[in-house]
């Protein structure tokens, strides 16, 4: 039975093709749609469509069904076509015509919309928190290592000195920046489209600023067209942003792959943390940075997938936004899980001390020798001829002392700095407000 079903069935092809896995990734949105189904209650009581009684009756049946949700107890019976109407169904099913009345000035549309607006909050919020570990890994591994010099390479060729204080530093920073478009994703989800109904508004004289202050929204989406327009460009935008944070974890993943390769023997992790091979006794493999680059490599396509299955749609809502869900959910849960095994590779690391010292990487210092000749008035065009002959006649000397002291250098990580601007970031998110809100809500 759906609810909004006449008295002509679908053909059951029909019935199973539409639906599709919608049910599935619906139960992931059960405690969003019973604060969603809470707020409106409340909201119709105040308008006059709902008594105080049933409003209470309402309320008390819905905070059983969220603790049902919340143990992930509560499931979609079999005939029950969405996590929507199940929690109808159960209303109806325990208060008879006053269930009915929860449906009233809004669709299925609206509904829908809100749910995934709160479930990508709540999960844009995870994420969030699941960063703060990383980050402060990242930079207490950058302190720690700090002197320890590590080549550094342009076009995969060695150019310049740089430092384990630096490359951990640098993807602490990239995590900043990660978490800004994050907090830009989290702005766009955290307005409230409840009361566009089908996308056209509604004449019943609605409280829409009241139900976006129960459920903790920081606005309203004002327009109602622009209400339903804003499902399908709220997913891409979260897609980018989680996008970013994989670009910076497959990358780091890269860089642990190459570094572990006994060419370039920097890095090492104990036994337990790589695998073998069923023939080559001798083999220590990086699987778990293998699999983290390729998990987030897949997330980084999720934005122009997302592009494409809403390429050419006109206002209004259509069935193809059904399918985002599929795509866009479990993206999450991967990378919360890939940030935690980069965390535990990263807490285990082995460096390899005196890198620089093999006389291989005697070129990293020519720009020192240039640099030095300037330092003692040379002009800098001659100085680079002068070290580049040296460097062709084989008559080049160096040493490896170093003296870089500017912001965010060998000698001055700025690890600080970095951490204010994390800490700046994460305050614009003011998740206190939002659940705030929602603790009031179930109270």
């Amino acid at each position: 039975m759906k609810l909004w079903q006449k008295n002509i069935q679908s053909l059951k092809e029909v019935e199973q093709f539409t639906v599709g896995r919608d049910r599935e990734f619906d139960q992931q949105m059960a405690k969003q749609d019973v604060l969603g189904n809470m707020a409106h209650a409340i909201m119709l009581e105040e308008i006059g469509l709902l008594t105080t009684g049933e409003k209470n009756q309402l309320l008390a049946e819905l905070r059983k069904i969220y603790v049902l949700a919340e143990k992930g107890e509560l499931t979609i019976a079999e005939g029950v076509e969405d996590i929507h109407s199940q929690v109808e169904f159960l209303l109806t099913a325990a208060l008879g015509d006053t269930g009915k009345k929860i449906h009233s000035a809004r669709s299925r549309n609206d509904q829908v919309l809100v749910d995934l607006k709160l479930f990508l909050r709540d999960e844009l919020q995870a994420l969030v928190e699941e960063i703060q570990p990383f980050f402060d890994l990242l930079q207490l591994q950058s302190e720690t290592y700090k002197h320890h010099l590590l080549p550094g390479y342009t076009h995969l060729q060695l150019a310049m000195p740089s430092s384990f204080g630096l490359w951990f530093g640098a993807y602490a920073e990239s995590l900043v920046d990660d978490l800004l478009t994050l907090q830009a994703a989290y702005e766009v989800v955290n307005k409230n489209p409840l009361g566009s109904a089908a996308g056209y508004g509604s004449s019943f004289p609605i409280k829409r600023q009241r139900t976006t202050e129960l459920l903790g929204f920081a606005q309203l989406n004002h327009n109602v067209v622009y209400a339903q327009m804003g499902r399908g460009k709220a997913e891409r935008i979260v897609a980018m942003a989680l996008a970013n944070l994989a670009d910076t974890l497959a990358r780091l993943s890269m860089d642990a792959c190459l570094y572990l390769n006994q060419n370039f023997g920097f890095i090492s992790f104990p036994p337990e943390l790589t695998t073998g091979s069923s023939i080559m006794p001798h083999k220590k493999n990086p699987d778990v940075f293998e699999l983290i680059r390729s998990h987030c490599n897949r997330i980084k396509s999720l934005p122009n997938e997302i592009m494409l299955m809403t390429t050419n749609l006109p206002s209004g809502y259509h069935r193809d936004l059904q399918l985002l869900k599929e795509h866009l959910f479990p993206a999450f849960g991967t990378l919360k899980d890939c940030l935690r095994m980069a965390g535990l590779m990263l807490s285990h690391i082995e460096i390899q001390p005196d890198l620089l010292k093999d006389e291989k990487y005697r070129y990293l210092f020519s720009v020192e020798e240039v640099n030095k000749l300037v330092l003692q008035g040379v002009p800098f065009r001659d100085a680079y001829k002068q070290v580049g002959l040296a460097i062709e006649n084989g008559s080049y000397q160096y040493t490896t002392d170093l003296r870089h002291q500017h912001e965010g250098s060998i000698g001055n990580l700025c690890t600080a700095e970095i951490k204010a601007a994390r800490e700046s970031v994460l305050n614009r998110f003011n998740f206190s407000a939002t659940n705030s809100a929602v603790e009031e809500l179930l109270r």
